[in-house]
């Protein structure tokens, strides 16, 4: 499980696995800055489309999709065991990923910040 959050001040998102899902992605803690982040949405759907090439991660079909993947040039980056709570975090000239697909305890509440912290006041 993911937890995601904002530093409005640092102009960062940072994604941060919790307990085995470290192991699982090989990732413990991206930043990326809000400049490259277009959006977020709550997408259960998404665990059904493929993955692509897995370049590096976990996959075990129906419990688990973690990691970096390859899908029609796209560059991807997956942590979800319950599609359910899935969130896609959408980038833009991003160095590493094209868009973040991790799982949340609270898919809207994370859609409601990452939106809310594009807005500028």
């Amino acid at each position: 499980m993911a937890l995601v959050s904002v530093d409005r001040a640092r102009g960062l998102l940072t994604v941060e696995f919790q307990g085995l899902d470290k192991l699982w992605t090989l990732k413990s803690r991206p930043e990326i800055p809000l400049a490259h982040v277009r959006g977020a949405t709550h997408d259960p759907g998404i665990a059904r489309e493929p993955k692509g090439l897995r370049v590096g991660g976990t996959h075990f079909p129906g419990l688990i999709t973690a990691g970096r993947y390859l899908h029609k040039g796209e560059r991807l980056f997956w942590d979800v065991k319950n599609p359910d709570k899935a969130v896609v975090i959408e980038l833009a000239d991003a160095e590493t990923y094209d868009r973040l697909v991790v799982e949340v305890d609270d898919p809207r509440a994370t859609v409601a910040l990452v939106e809310r912290s594009l807005t500028r006041d």
